[in-house]
């Protein structure tokens, strides 16, 4: 086939408190990392960096505000935008008080995406 087709309400929440449905796996996909996050009002999103990974991460904010605090520097988040943060950067989003949606998509800069966990 040509194509996969995901509906993101028919997946799973899954990862640290069933906030992550986990796209690139039900879609196939290889060249890149993309997932979905939804994040209750208040919620605090994992902190982390991808310095071991190399990823340079998009996001896309689909739903709600909060922000993201990159490196200490809190940014705003609201629906429509689209933040992009380097590797080594510590980033934690924290929705507000209407909850937070986003997609994260991710790829290391200069060398192929090798997928983490199953298919």
């Amino acid at each position: 086939m040509a194509y996969d087709v995901v509906d993101a309400n028919d997946l799973p929440g899954e990862g640290p408190g069933g906030a992550v449905r986990f796209v690139r796996r039900r879609l196939n996909a290889s060249a890149f990392g993309i997932n979905l996050y939804h994040l209750g009002p208040g919620d605090v999103g994992r902190e982390h960096d991808e310095s071991d990974s190399g990823q340079e991460e998009v996001y896309v904010v689909v739903e709600g505000s909060g922000t993201m605090t990159i490196d200490g520097e809190v940014v705003p988040l609201r629906s429509g935008m689209f933040v992009r943060v380097d590797p080594d950067s510590t980033r934690v989003p924290v929705a507000g008080d209407a909850g937070l949606t986003f997609v994260a998509v991710g790829s290391p800069r200069g060398r192929p995406y090798e997928p983490r966990g199953p298919f």
